[in-house]
């Protein structure tokens, strides 16, 4: 496929309106990433064009022709910077339509072995989601603690002046987590007032035969599932390319970045409960970029050059 004929001009040139939506993305690799299918689009259909010229037959004849033998990964991420400039240029009343309706995200493999990046945890954390699940999954990741043991929180096990709680770990033994900022922002908000009862809960009264220690006195409801909590968070990753995740890799995530900051062993098992370093090796890995990155800060030359 050669060069695409350029449209003619008519209102904003699209070199114009790619260049302006990718200036209102704050991460500097998220821009760069979305930068790569953008500037394409740039060079095949014309840096003049009319961007409100755009239409579904020629952008996704050219996006499968450019992307189509990608590996999904690719394919969803280039996808994806597409939309989001399509969806600002449609707030911006340059262009009418989608020119991406026709083009379907490709399901990726999910790895739950792997922690999130920073990037999927702070696009997590800002999301307009249900007030329990933000504090559910800010405090998971801030804690670092299983979802489990969260989910079993009763308000009387909290601390909220000290920005810590009791829980109880894997095997019975009593433990103290703690959250930070984000937690300590929103909590308040959840227990509305609360004094007693389970910290997290459903959304209806509890059904008969849900026992005394799972039901809040002041509204009858029941204490959040793991099923429950679950389900709602692999509906909402679902749509990341690499997702959908699992509450796990929240817990899995935090520890990764922690190790990635210079957090010692002994402070990685405290945050985490694990008893050996054994079995906390498989979840405090830095990633390759923060391998590169660590070594480039670490580099006595680069130290004599500064």
């Amino acid at each position: 496929m050669g060069q695409v004929r350029a449209l003619p001009i008519r209102g904003v040139r699209l070199a114009d309106a790619v260049e302006l939506y990718l200036s209102t993305i704050s991460s500097l690799n998220t821009r760069r990433g979305y930068g790569i299918a953008l500037r394409q689009l740039v060079r095949d259909f014309g840096a003049d064009s009319d961007v409100a010229l755009l239409d579904a037959d020629r952008v996704g004849g050219w996006f499968t022709f450019k992307w189509g033998n990608s590996s999904a990964q690719t394919f969803n991420v280039r996808l994806a910077s597409l939309r989001g400039a399509c969806e600002y240029w449609r707030n911006q009343e340059w262009l009418v339509g989608d020119p991406l309706v026709r083009m379907v995200l490709r399901r990726v493999p999910a790895d739950h072995s792997r922690a999130m990046t920073r990037d999927e945890v702070g696009r997590l954390l800002v999301a307009d989601v249900a007030l329990r699940e933000k504090v559910l999954w800010t405090m998971l990741y801030e804690t670092a603690a299983r979802a489990e043991e969260l989910l079993g929180l009763d308000i009387a096990d909290m601390d909220t002046a000290n920005r810590c709680a009791t829980v109880t770990r894997k095997g019975g033994a009593k433990d103290v987590i703690a959250w930070q900022s984000g937690t300590a922002r929103l909590l308040p908000r959840l227990l509305a007032g609360r004094r007693k009862g389970p910290v997290f809960l459903t959304d209806r009264k509890a059904k008969p035969g849900v026992v005394v220690e799972d039901i809040d006195p002041s509204t009858l409801r029941a204490r959040l599932s793991y099923r429950r909590a679950g389900e709602l968070f692999d509906q909402h990753t679902a749509g990341f390319v690499r997702g959908p995740f699992t509450l796990h890799q929240l817990r899995h995530s935090k520890l990764t970045h922690a190790a990635e900051d210079g957090a010692s062993t002994p402070m990685l098992m405290r945050m985490s409960g694990h008893t050996s370093v054994r079995s906390l090796g498989k979840y405090a890995r830095p990633s390759a970029e923060a391998l590169i990155r660590w070594q480039a800060g670490t580099d006595p030359a680069a130290r004599r050059r500064r």
